[in-house]
């Protein structure tokens, strides 16, 4: 049986690392940092014509009906230019939540907007406990005649203060667990929604506080049944996990790359400094950490594909071990380049920030390392 890509698969890939290298240079990814939004809606064009908004979307909602291990390719290589922009909180996390749970209705207004770049969307899960599971999500959403009521405060949502649509996760009044856990589309520009940008360590992510104060949405606003949507957010995070593995096995191998030619070049005492044996022992555990991550991501990348049994796992393991290789990667890169690795102009502390930030979204190496335990006991 062959487990390798696919020679579409290898032909996208290669298109996308040409794309990126000619679009998003460190020039772009250094600008954007500095700018408001962190989004260059040029670039979101370039991507939307080449069908990456809908990479994952069914073919009769505009997308290309294609399925996550053909995301992760792409994601790959957006992890190893440290991409900037909603990319992750549109394609991904609210394109999966709607594609699980939306209503035709509600698949029909805005899948087809999310494919053709028309529409910037996000979900807000994480609340002021910091807690990624159910016993975290404290806001309310309390019946009234013509919907529901929202109050509560969402913290650490991605791109939240500058996508149209906010999918949030609140629950009834008087329950509690994962019992009475529901998901609503929010409009942002929505009475009562109040959106704070929030500084963070990597300025390639923009975040954002989301507050809500009595809300009204009405019943088109909910998206699944009511009280069942921890189970959908179970699955987004097995999605979501796994596109976040994808991005830093990118990063990581960039990282390891970046780190091998500059030991090639640099000379101490005379020789390059990658003939001594502790710089060779350091690129080589980057090098097992960087593969490792490769195959625990690309297995989980074809268990939620396929939804299998065993995916929630998969994205779990992947994510626990992912999230702390590339950490160690980024950190090994800056040692092996010195006194240059820590300073501004030069790029290593972009990909040590993204490995830091992505080390903590949707649960760190501890917190998944527990969901594996919990699930193979």
């Amino acid at each position: 049986m062959d487990f390798g890509f696919s020679e579409e698969q290898e032909l996208l890939r290669q298109s996308a690392r040409e794309f990126l290298a000619d679009e998003c240079p460190m020039t772009v990814v250094r600008r954007l940092m500095e700018d408001a939004t962190g989004h260059s809606p040029e670039l979101w064009k370039k991507m939307t014509d080449l069908g990456w908004l809908g990479l994952i979307l069914p073919e009769q909602y505009g997308g290309a009906g294609l399925d996550f291990v053909d995301l992760t390719v792409v994601l790959e290589e957006m992890g190893r230019v440290v991409l900037p922009g909603p990319f992750l909180s549109t394609a991904v996390y609210a394109a999966v939540a709607l594609c699980e749970a939306g209503s035709e209705e509600q698949k029909q207004r805005y899948l087809p907007a999310i494919a053709a770049g028309k529409l910037i969307a996000t979900v807000g899960l994480l609340e002021p406990s910091g807690r990624w599971d159910a016993g975290g999500i404290e806001a309310t959403a309390t019946r009234e005649s013509k919907g529901h009521r929202l109050d509560g405060t969402k913290l650490f949502v991605p791109d939240g203060d500058l996508a149209e649509l906010l999918i949030l996760a609140a629950r009834t009044p008087g329950t509690s667990g994962n019992e009475g856990v529901s998901l609503f589309c929010v409009d942002r520009a929505a009475k009562g929604v109040r959106t704070t940008q929030l500084k963070s360590m990597d300025q390639t992510r923009r975040i954002a506080e989301v507050a809500l104060d009595g809300v009204v949405v009405g019943e088109e606003a909910l998206l699944g049944a009511e009280g069942q949507g921890w189970r959908l957010i179970e699955r987004l995070a097995d999605r979501a996990k796994v596109a976040l593995c994808a991005e830093m096995c990118g990063g990581a191998q960039r990282v390891l790359d970046m780190s091998v030619e500059y030991a090639k070049v640099r000379e101490q005492f005379g020789k390059p400094i990658g003939s001594f044996q502790a710089i060779q022992h350091k690129c080589a555990n980057m090098m097992v950490q960087v593969e490792s991550s490769k195959s625990a991501t690309y297995y989980a990348a074809w268990a939620v594909a396929n939804d299998v049994e065993e995916a929630p796992l998969a994205a779990a393991m992947a994510k626990a071990y992912c999230s702390d290789a590339y950490r160690v990667v980024a950190g090994e890169g800056i040692q092996i380049h010195g006194g240059i690795g820590f300073t501004w102009e030069h790029d290593m502390h972009i990909y040590f920030k993204r490995a830091k930030s992505s080390e903590v979204t949707f649960g760190d190496a501890t917190w998944n390392r527990e969901l594996v335990a919990q699930r193979i006991l």
